[in-house]
């Protein structure tokens, strides 16, 4: 680093990773108890490696959950295509599954080492990346300082800062800078992200727009879900996915109220976060509701009110059980969730008004007819039952979303396009040992 400020920085930054390693260990314990971590496997959150590094070249992704593991699939199969061998990282147990069934032994999967210096040195030291390449908005001081010292070119890709992020960020302005000024690229989502990463000292910065849009439809289980359709046949479904806490209790109140008006209802229900299943059915069950969970494998009667998501990776099942989807992390929590699944799903999409995170996107689908925001649980149940009443309307919004999407594709292309410096280099040097590379 060339600035006092950031000299500084990583002056505190090697005090505190040799201070605060020794309490890492309990934290992750406590994680793994409650199964937020692979306890088998958490040496590696100390930058411990669990496999052999291949030789050739080899360019580290990282994605801290689930979304941006997916956003930047395709990425990674286009850097595999080169004969590139890839380590990706990821920081939940959800995106460790998600990586291992979409993507298998075509790269080679590690939890996120902390952002500690002796970790992150660990990691480096051993994986020795000729490129790193990071998703949407994963910040991480540490990491940054070290992969510049090493001089390891280190790329934004999909790069995202959400409103609330981005006046702290302004607030420690020379801090920003001294850390944007490490990233060799910056690829924004959007024409505000990259005007707000120029703000903080990123440069050269451009826009690809989404990658989550250049992504495949999520898949589903043939067998499961004809078996499903079979048994639901000739009722009206909704679903209500990626749900936070309340937005739950607001699916099985919408239920309760839209019930005896549409007899047959189905409602079903994904929780963002699959841990939290228990206490949501509970919850359900409690409001006297009959609930069956994907994990127990009990079929889906005439009697069942909610179909409860409580598994990993299957989104592509559940929308494919329905037509209109409410996305949640939108109406009682903030940031929103990823309407693009339901859009390319053929679904009509509801949403709370706290999206900001992927404000553009649901612009455009709004724009275009495809999405229709709601107020409160009222609005919800209002919403829901006139998308079941009015297939007309569902059509149209159905057939206006899978038009959105296809329009805003074009991401990946230019994500590569801005990549190739980097990535060329390497593609040359895989040919030369491809044994040693594929």
């Amino acid at each position: 680093m060339s600035s006092r400020l950031a000299r500084l920085t990583l002056s505190i930054y090697r005090w505190g990773g040799v201070a605060l390693y020794p309490v890492i260990g309990p934290y992750l314990a406590v994680r793994a108890a409650k199964g937020k971590e692979e306890r088998a496997r958490r040496r590696e959150r100390y930058g411990v490696a669990g496999v052999p590094r291949p030789a050739g070249p080899l360019v580290w992704f990282h994605a801290a959950s689930v979304g941006e593991t997916n956003s930047i699939i395709p990425l990674i199969k286009e850097v595999r295509r080169r004969g590139i061998a890839v380590v990706l990282t990821t920081g939940t147990v959800t995106s460790a599954k998600v990586v291992h069934d979409r993507l298998g032994s075509d790269v080679i999967h590690q939890y996120v080492p902390l952002d500690l210096k002796p970790a992150v040195s660990r990691f480096l030291e051993y994986w020795h990346p000729d490129l790193a390449i990071m998703a949407e908005s994963e910040i991480w001081p540490m990491t940054i300082l070290e992969l510049s010292r090493r001089h390891i070119p280190q790329v934004l890709v999909n790069g995202r800062i959400s409103d609330r992020s981005f006046p702290r960020w302004q607030r420690r302005q020379a801090f920003a800078e001294a850390l944007f000024e490490n990233f060799a690229l910056v690829i924004a989502q959007s024409d505000v992200d990259a005007e707000r990463f120029s703000a903080l000292g990123a440069l050269p910065v451009t826009v690809s727009g989404n990658l989550k849009v250049d992504t495949d439809a999520p898949p589903a289980d043939a067998e499961a879900l004809a078996t499903y359709l079979g048994q639901i046949a000739g009722r009206r479904t909704w679903a209500a996915i990626s749900t936070f806490e309340g937005e739950e209790a607001a699916a099985g109140n919408v239920h309760r109220a839209l019930k005896e008006r549409t007899p047959g209802l189905l409602t079903i229900v994904v929780p963002r976060h699959p841990e939290r299943s228990d206490a949501v059915a509970d919850m359900l069950a409690a409001r006297g509701l009959k609930v069956v969970r994907r994990t127990s494998g009990e079929p889906l009667t005439p009697e069942t009110d909610i179909f409860l998501g409580d598994t990993i990776g299957e989104m592509g099942l559940y929308l494919r059980m329905t037509e209109v989807a409410f996305v949640g992390r939108s109406l009682f929590a903030e940031g929103g969730q990823n309407p693009l699944e339901p859009a390319m799903l053929g679904c009509a999409i509801l949403s709370g008004g706290n999206v900001q995170n992927f404000r553009e996107t649901y612009q455009k689908l709004a724009r275009n007819g495809s999405a229709k925001m709601v107020r409160d649980v009222e609005m919800l149940a209002k919403g829901v039952h006139y998308l079941l009443n009015n297939e007309e309307m569902r059509r149209q919004m159905i057939d206006a979303g899978q038009e959105t999407v296809q329009e805003m594709r074009g991401a990946l292309r230019a994500t590569v396009k801005g990549l190739e410096p980097y990535i060329n280099p390497l593609t040359v040097k895989a040919r030369l040992h491809p044994r040693q590379a594929s």
